[in-house]
């Protein structure tokens, strides 16, 4: 019985010393360096890290090719043909830097064109924000816009001529990529190599067309880059040309006439030269826009009528008529001609800035008892 006694009495006591012990091991120093109270406090490590994560949030343009790596063993031997290896490589190894050099130039133009794209969209939108609330004809503050959109497009301009010059580069490498392809399988078939000669030359041959794709990829984003540029700078070009007149007039056109032209026919609302002209007379003029004080203030109402006829015939011509009164003597009739000839050039240049090819604008002259200058715009 008393070792019964004895036996429980033992059992206790040792759940009661497990049970001591516990919460003094929680207290024991984390050999870990946390917080032995489990609670979550921020650590200098965390800070340190919150300017990487944003900066890797960041839009970069990353590089479009890999950086050409060797894998090969150096086992050279002293035959010729591993001479010629040791030749080849030094020549890939130079050819490889210049393909790595003009990449980076590539990504750095890339970079600087997107910023510049940027900037230009920036201030043309908002020059046209303040056309759109209206504004006083030649405004000097979207004048200085105006001209630093022009800068603008002349600097991505610019970025053309610097991508036509790397690629007469990268067309020199291509040319010595070429070389290295066609010396390295010639090396096959030269006599007194050895089995290691012809292992080292395998690799070479893999690096070298490697480095033949990553040239010719280079090659083929230049051709689109090039081509992309091209045809922004040329819209972007019309475009200005018709927000430099709205600036004059103080009034919002919109897009240049060409754009639109070419817009209604990707659309679909209507097929070139399928005629869907409605209610547009070919007899009667489609403007007429009389000279009978100093300023007329016409370009408006010309470049919505305008575009409204290209946007339901996009392949559609236009005849410029200035009609000169015809009163007075010879001599007056002349000058009356001349006067209303000058007044048409000057419609139409302002068409020209509008962006209507020349080519679509025929301009005739004749005379008419009106009491002034006047010039009048019919449908071919």
């Amino acid at each position: 019985m008393q070792s019964i006694r004895f036996l429980v009495i033992w059992m206790v006591t040792s759940l009661f010393v497990a049970g001591c012990t516990f919460p003094e091991d929680s207290l024991l120093p984390s050999l870990t360096g946390e917080d032995p109270t489990g609670s979550a406090t921020p650590t200098n490590k965390s800070s340190k890290q919150g300017p990487t994560d944003s900066a890797s949030k960041r839009t970069v343009i990353t590089s479009s090719i890999a950086s050409p790596e060797s894998d090969r063993t150096q086992e050279e031997t002293s035959t010729f043909v591993g001479e010629k290896i040791r030749e080849l490589r030094r020549e890939l190894s130079r050819l490889q830097r210049n393909v790595m050099k003009n990449n980076t130039e590539l990504q750095k133009i890339r970079s600087d064109g997107i910023l510049s794209a940027e900037s230009y969209q920036r201030t043309v939108a908002a020059v046209n924000s303040r056309l759109q609330t209206g504004t006083t004809p030649g405004n000097p503050v979207l004048v200085k816009r105006y001209n630093e959109a022009l800068g603008l497009i002349n600097r991505i301009s610019s970025d053309i001529s610097k991508m036509n010059k790397l690629t007469g580069r990268i067309t020199s490498d291509s040319s010595l990529a070429a070389f290295l392809s066609e010396n390295t399988r010639a090396a096959f078939r030269v006599a007194g190599a050895m089995d290691r000669d012809h292992q080292q030359l395998a690799i070479l041959e893999d690096e070298v067309n490697r480095t033949v794709v990553l040239v010719e990829r280079l090659l083929k984003e230049l051709s689109e880059d090039i081509q992309r540029h091209t045809n922004f700078v040329a819209t972007e070009r019309r475009n200005l040309n018709t927000l430099s007149a709205s600036i004059k007039s103080g009034e919002i056109m919109g897009a240049n006439l060409t754009i639109r032209a070419l817009d209604a026919v990707s659309s679909g609302r209507v097929n070139p030269g399928q005629r869907s002209m409605g209610s547009m007379s070919r007899t009667r003029p489609l403007v007429i826009i009389r000279f009978d004080r100093k300023d007329v203030d016409y370009e408006q109402a010309l470049y919505s009528a305008v575009s409204r006829a290209l946007g339901r015939d996009p392949s559609i011509k236009f005849t410029l008529v200035a009609v000169a009164p015809k009163m007075g003597g010879a001599a007056r009739v002349t000058l009356n001609k001349n006067n209303a000839r000058r007044r048409a050039e000057g419609v139409l240049r302002s068409l020209q800035r509008m962006g209507l090819p020349p080519q679509r604008v025929t301009l005739i002259e004749r005379t008419e008892a009106t009491t002034s200058p006047e010039v009048h715009l019919f449908l071919n």
